[in-house]
């Protein structure tokens, strides 16, 4: 027999939405990829303006490192590639990598 759920409320359960976790990428500094370089890569790759750009290529050069953006792993992970296949094209050692924000 088929029950009736005529009249009847049917209630959905909410169910907890978790937001992506989150990965910061970041350019690391080496003795032979150019500032020059590394400002466009910003620009191309990360969208940023020549100021920002700019900021965060000497964060790279006087600091070792520097964050260009957060984004959720595989936008990170896309990033990171990119980076690395415009530096090996161009013959830079320019490294990226990612880490939990």
């Amino acid at each position: 027999m088929e029950e009736s759920t005529e009249g009847e409320v049917l209630v959905r359960e909410d169910e907890e939405i978790q937001e992506p976790e989150e990965f910061r990428v970041i350019l690391l500094n080496d003795d032979y990829t150019t500032m020059e370089f590394v400002v466009a890569v910003i620009m191309t790759v990360f969208h940023k303006g020549l100021a920002e750009a700019t900021r965060i290529m000497l964060d790279v050069h006087k600091k070792g490192r520097g964050v260009v953006g957060v984004y959720p792993f595989d936008i990170a992970a896309t990033k990171v590639d990119q980076v690395h296949t415009l530096a090996r094209d161009n013959g830079y050692p320019l490294k990226c990598t990612m880490e939990k924000a």
